[in-house]
């Protein structure tokens, strides 16, 4: 494989190396730039460097960065309901029943397979011709994803998610008729101690690790003995939603693992759908704000409640 050779003079006296290369070179991330540095991929003088290195004065650093590399996955011409598109990300209304990324058991048919047959011009993450998966949905969840197209997008949403400045809104439907218009729901998550394959609230002292987590929740209709909320995590936990409304004893309608074992309302999927999305543009921090309504399988729920209730 073929390196590119990048040459740049650093004028910044005591400042580390690495850290000095993320900021002169946008497209490494300073991890990056120490992975090449390790490598022996950056010199001044001819010599080889050490990350940690200060540096003197105006200096000309030659940098080898590697071709892209071409990923495992394989390229699919699978159908994507695209909300927007542009040169550094894609934001996709991913269906139901779709996984996010290949995995055993899902080697093909994911949104990732999708976006690399849609979206030829990818330049890559960390090196590998491959879309970024900033946030997931699960398999069965619906709704909006955002996808990176290269290592600066990448970075630049990810601070945002770091920052808990994306926001995100669901709309999921529960069992029960939900008390308060408004609450906050701030309950620690972690991995459940006796089945390792869910998560769980775990208050502090209990066995286990937990983390933070907060869920602001807006009721917005009743249909029969069910509430249709709009759910504002303000943390990211893995399976956050579902757990903390099945915490507060409202089980999201149709969740397998975390939901009631009788379930009265029989639906093929659960109703949990990403409608909302706001963050900024990577190229000019601007803000952008999207919404995509519920799919028609969990509006044909929602009629078919309204229509028994007359």
């Amino acid at each position: 494989m073929n390196d590119r050779l990048v040459v740049i003079k650093i004028d910044q006296p005591g400042e580390r190396l690495d850290k000095a290369l993320a900021g002169a070179v946008p497209e490494l991330s300073r991890s990056q730039g120490q992975q090449l540095i390790k490598a022996g991929k950056v010199t001044i003088d001819g010599l080889p460097v050490k990350g940690s290195q200060r540096l003197s004065g105006e200096v000309e650093i030659y940098i080898q960065i590697p071709e892209v590399e071409t990923a495992d996955i394989v390229p699919e011409d699978i159908p994507l309901d695209i909300r927007y598109e542009d040169s550094d990300l894609i934001l996709i209304n991913k269906p139901s029943g779709m996984v996010v990324h290949p995995a055993p058991g899902h080697g093909s048919g994911t949104l990732v397979n999708a976006v690399l047959g849609q979206c030829p011009d990818i330049a890559g993450i960390g090196g590998v011709q491959r879309p970024g998966i900033v946030h997931r949905l699960d398999k069965d969840t619906s709704g909006l994803i955002i996808v990176a197209k290269n290592d600066q997008a990448m970075r630049h949403i990810q601070d945002q998610f770091k920052s808990r400045t994306v926001k995100k809104r669901y709309l999921a439907l529960v069992d029960g008729r939900f008390r308060k218009e408004r609450l906050v729901i701030d309950a620690p998550i972690g991995r459940n101690p006796t089945d390792r394959k869910k998560m769980a609230v775990i208050a502090p002292g209990q066995s286990g690790r937990s983390r933070e987590a907060q869920t602001e929740v807006q009721r917005l209709d009743y249909y029969q003995d069910y509430s249709l909320l709009e759910c504002s995590p303000i943390t990211g936990r893995t399976h956050q939603i579902r757990v903390h409304l099945a915490f507060t004893h409202y089980p999201i309608v149709g969740d397998s693992i975390y939901g009631r074992n009788k379930q009265q309302l029989q639906v093929k999927r659960i109703f949990l759908h990403a409608a909302g999305l706001k963050f900024r543009r990577p190229d000019n921090n601007e803000e952008m704000s999207f919404w995509v309504d519920l799919p028609v399988e969990l509006l044909s729920i929602l009629n078919d409640l309204r229509s028994t209730a007359v």
